[in-house]
């Protein structure tokens, strides 16, 4: 007869939070490198601004197909062994996309660091629902988006001023592919994975092999994903959000729009940082007080209120010239503000209608596939568009219309979000009375 442990709280979770957050920095400092520094590296290589939605492209498309198959390799070895090797050991492409002499090999070493990369964000949310139940997971979330933020805020400018040096953009490649090697062996050395489900209050107690008997992964089971409605309609609202191409194209549209320098224009990747650090704060805390204050209703608002606000600020802070980088600052701290309330309330609602061993497969359907998926198409479009009528012109349609229309969408959300979620704790609750019989 297996014995059920009133619910307890993961002995190390934080620490265990603050390596996971290391591993996802490496993800978002490769692409924000690579999008600060774009104008040096077009003008070493001689490129259009084209490549960098290529680039951008390729990096994404191809964590399509690796995200999931990492997230498959996890299942089938282990959690930790991936991080150590996709996003620590890794980090050697990135040595070498630092010695590219054309177009041709960045793009191709790029392709294959970000395939690494691409296990970061499915494995690593997945770990984050197994750390924290649903009364914290909203603040775990942003707290790591949020210290991911600040950290890439902080080195926005350092970044930028890379372009002041000769080969300076090689630097930051080498520089983080050996932050991420170094990375990947403290990820080995003092990581230890909770397995799956051991957050939830229903499980709790079960040891590790008892919960994985519970809940076994299936082909099946995974493509079922597909049919719970509010996951399919988060995965349409991943497809619109149109705020993601900032990141990537927000310094080269201060450049190419406005004339600044990319010394001056990377300035702004600070207050973004910070915007989007304490967004993510404000997200996560919202989120958890939406769960308690209105289960049924409140996350789905402020997720929407949320696309609402982003498409507002960023029409004042890209549609109008203003001549000061400070004025453009406090425009996209604002927008980094906005932006960062978004995961604290997507990834919960995702861990909310979704089993602990779907999540793994879920995170990498939605930022793996959906979110990568956006993101190419966003970066592809900026680019070739960006050549055609001019990055002002597309960041009004993406940034602002094309959000406006992301908030109205997620609307459909409210009446089968309940639902979902009330199945998945009708389950947990069946899999705690079957587990008296193992």
């Amino acid at each position: 007869m297996t014995t059920i442990a009133p619910p307890t709280k993961i002995h190390g979770r934080w620490r265990q939070l603050s390596l996971l957050g290391g591993a996802m920095l490496v993800d978002s400092t490769e692409a924000s490198l690579v999008s600060a520094l774009f104008p040096v590296i077009r003008q070493a290589l001689g490129l259009s601004l084209g490549a960098l939605g290529v680039l951008t492209a390729a990096s994404k498309i191809v964590g399509v197909f690796t995200g999931p198959f990492w997230v498959w390799v996890a299942e089938r070895w282990s959690r930790r062994g991936v991080l150590v090797v996709a996003t620590g050991l890794w980090g050697a492409w990135g040595i070498a996309a630092g010695f590219s002499q054309n177009f041709a090999q960045l793009l191709v070493f790029y392709t294959i660091l970000a395939a690494g990369y691409a296990a970061a964000n499915p494995v690593i949310t997945e770990i984050i629902g197994d750390l924290f139940d649903s009364s914290s997971r909203g603040k775990a979330v942003g707290l790591v988006y949020g210290a991911i933020a600040l950290v890439t805020a902080v080195l926005g400018p350092v970044k930028g001023q890379l372009s002041n040096l000769d080969d300076g953009w090689r630097w930051g490649l080498w520089g983080l592919g050996a932050f991420n090697i170094l990375l990947g062996l403290a990820i080995w050395a003092f990581y230890r994975d909770p397995g799956r489900g051991a957050a939830e209050e229903q499980l709790a107690g079960l040891s590790a092999e008892t919960r994985a008997a519970l809940g076994k992964l299936t082909w099946a089971r995974a493509v079922a994903l597909l049919r719970i409605p509010s996951f399919a309609i988060l995965l349409g609202s991943r497809l619109l959000s149109g705020h993601l191409l900032i990141g990537t194209f927000g310094v080269v549209f201060l450049v190419d729009v406005y004339g600044f320098s990319t010394a001056v224009a990377s300035i702004v990747l600070l207050p973004f940082g910070v915007g989007y650090f304490l967004g993510n704060l404000l997200g996560g805390l919202l989120g958890d007080v939406a769960v308690r204050r209105s289960p049924r209703y409140g996350l789905v608002a402020v997720l929407q209120a949320a696309q609402f606000a982003f498409a507002v600020v960023a029409f004042f802070g890209t549609q109008v010239g203003y001549g000061s980088i400070a004025v453009f600052g406090v425009f996209f701290a604002l927008m980094g503000a906005m932006q960062g309330v978004n995961p604290g309330i997507n990834r919960p609602l995702v861990m909310a209608v979704t089993l602990p061993e779907l999540r793994g497969a879920a995170f990498a359907i939605y930022i793996s596939i959906f979110e990568a998926v956006a993101w190419a198409l966003f970066s592809l479009g900026a680019g070739f568009l960006g050549d055609l009528i001019g990055l002002r012109s597309v960041f009004l349609w993406v940034l602002v219309v094309l959000m406006v229309v992301n908030g109205l969408f997620l609307t459909l959300l409210y009446r089968p979000y309940a639902r979902d979620a009330a199945r998945v704790q009708e389950e947990l609750q069946a899999r705690r009375i079957r587990s008296a019989g193992l």
